[in-house]
């Protein structure tokens, strides 16, 4: 390898720094980088285990001239390795536009075991000033590997705190103060964010863009009542993720497990951490764009807590037909009939479980097969049953239309729900293509897209991530689960007793 992953990157104060010790002469933190005065330096020492594996290394120095008013800037540039020149009287192109990567090839043969040394110099004939924002080193054969690196380090700090200001758009009225923006997004990809936008719950909205340092934003944001400012702020705290984040804001901190939709079927993706605190209503809408071109959307809502049904058991059922019970479970196109007016259905959950919500989803054909009245019932033993929700007079306008029941009142966990229908729409049959249960959400999740930068979008949702002290059943749960296992142990006993008493017969 020869050496390690090596840079400077000076859009940070104190420098961020890999396997490297950095000295500067007239020179100084600018907000985004170093400003070299005619004559000033900056001066590299970094390591290098051994030289015999290193023919030459790739030299990337990103900086660019100041401008001398409305004039191109002229700050030329000597590099030199061990002292010795690599490049002289260089012109940086852009005169104040944007930072140029230059890139050099530096022999192999400069290099030495041990200490080595990199200097960037402001030529003293220089006029305005030469900006550098980073410097990375890398074996010729892993250009690329330092930079990779830096990103990555410099996306560990991902936790931003902004000093912000607005001002009324279209005027030149004074910037005032505004509340402090606070925000972390994280997708375990380890890059930064160029642009973010986020919607309110009261309808205020923003959308801003950052300096590739993150040092400064700039943008736009609309308040609740509609009026519309400029938007921008200063970078005033940066600190990685912890536990503790959660605790620097009053607003929210959402952790999604997530997936991400693509080739027909859904795939297991990042966590996704979110958090923004801009000093109003949370947060109900997020966009963002990376620093790599990667983007996204993501849309927050109640979570879905459907809940796992392991079996079902018709009082009837058309089974030749292939119209059976089972079919209610499914997603397709099937359905449960049965030849009678009246009929129940039974559930068994794969967990006691408080139900919150129910949905009915009305079959293919013939309105006057639908449900019209039926009770929801409770049972922890499949036996005894306890009343939960009782409808009367329900109606289905459309074919496959799904109707959601919430129930009026919080219920205990049961294990066995009943479906009990006392009346049909008019015909001498019941029929429905779809039965499902929902506890009450614990958290919000989201729906959304996502987009690499060469890639189309594709589809992203999450549902939120258990707190730890989530982890342990909450107390009714455990009671209904040794309320369940008392009644499945009485019924073994009843069993093992009858048995008993067969094999005394013989």
């Amino acid at each position: 390898m020869g050496f390690e992953p090596t840079y400077a990157d000076f859009s940070v104060d104190p420098t961020r720094l890999a396997n490297a010790d950095v000295r500067y002469q007239r020179a100084r933190f600018a907000g985004s980088h170093v400003a070299l005065s005619a004559g000033g330096s900056v001066t590299l020492d970094f390591e290098v285990e051994d030289p015999e594996d290193v023919p030459q290394v790739t030299l990337t120095v990103t900086a660019l001239v100041s401008k001398l008013g409305s004039d191109l800037g002229y700050a030329p540039m000597d590099v030199l390795v061990q002292g010795e020149v690599v490049a002289e009287d260089l012109t940086v192109p852009g005169g104040g536009d944007l930072p140029q990567d230059n890139v050099f090839a530096v022999p192999g043969r400069l290099l030495k075991p041990g200490t080595n040394t990199l200097e960037i110099r402001s030529s003293a004939k220089a006029g305005s000033m030469l900006w550098l924002y980073r410097i990375t080193l890398d074996p010729v054969w892993e250009r690329g590997r330092s930079e990779r690196v830096r990103t990555a380090d410099a996306a560990r700090d991902s936790v931003f705190a902004y000093r912000t200001e607005l001002r009324p758009a279209h005027s030149s009225a004074a910037w005032q103060a505004a509340p402090r923006l606070l925000f972390h997004i994280d997708r375990d990809e380890h890059s930064l964010p160029a642009q973010l936008g986020w919607r309110s719950e009261d309808g205020a909205e923003a959308a801003i863009s950052f300096q590739s340092s993150m040092s400064d934003f700039h943008g736009c944001y609309r308040a609740a009542d509609g009026t519309a400012y400029e938007y921008r702020g200063r970078l005033t705290d940066r600190r990685p993720f912890s536990d503790d984040t959660r605790n620097l804001s009053a607003s929210p901190l959402h952790r999604f497990h997530t997936e991400e939709g693509w080739g027909g079927r859904w795939h297991t993706s990042h966590e996704l951490r979110l958090l923004v605190d801009d000093g109003g209503a949370p947060v109900e809408r997020f966009t963002w764009r990376d620093q790599r071109g990667n983007s996204g959307v993501v849309v927050l809502h109640a979570a879905a807590a459907e809940v796992e049904v392991t079996d079902v058991e018709a009082s009837d059922e058309y089974d030749e037909g292939g119209e059976g019970a089972d079919n209610l479970l499914d997603d397709g196109r099937g359905k449960w009939l049965t030849f009678e007016e009246t009929a129940h259905l039974d559930f068994t959950l794969a967990r006691p479980t408080a139900v919150a919500s129910y949905s009915l989803v009305s079959a293919n054909d013939f309105a006057e097969r639908d449900p019209r009245d039926w009770t929801l019932l409770g049972s922890h033993d499949g036996r005894t049953w306890t009343p939960l929700d009782t409808r009367s007079g329900e109606k289905f306008t459309e074919r496959f239309q799904a109707r959601e029941f919430h129930l009026r009142s919080h219920t205990r966990a049961y294990r066995h729900y009943r479906l009990d229908i006392t009346r049909n729409s008019g015909g001498t049959e019941v029929q429905l293509a779809r039965v499902r249960f929902a506890e009450a959400p614990t958290g919000q999740a989201f729906t959304g897209y996502y987009q690499r930068w060469n890639e189309g979008p594709i589809g992203y949702r999450g549902t939120p991530v258990a707190a730890t002290s989530a982890t342990l059943p909450a107390a009714p749960h455990v009671a209904s689960e040794l309320q369940a296992a008392v009644a499945s142990l009485s019924e073994t006993a009843q069993t093992l007793a009858a048995l008993a008493a067969q094999l005394r017969k013989h």
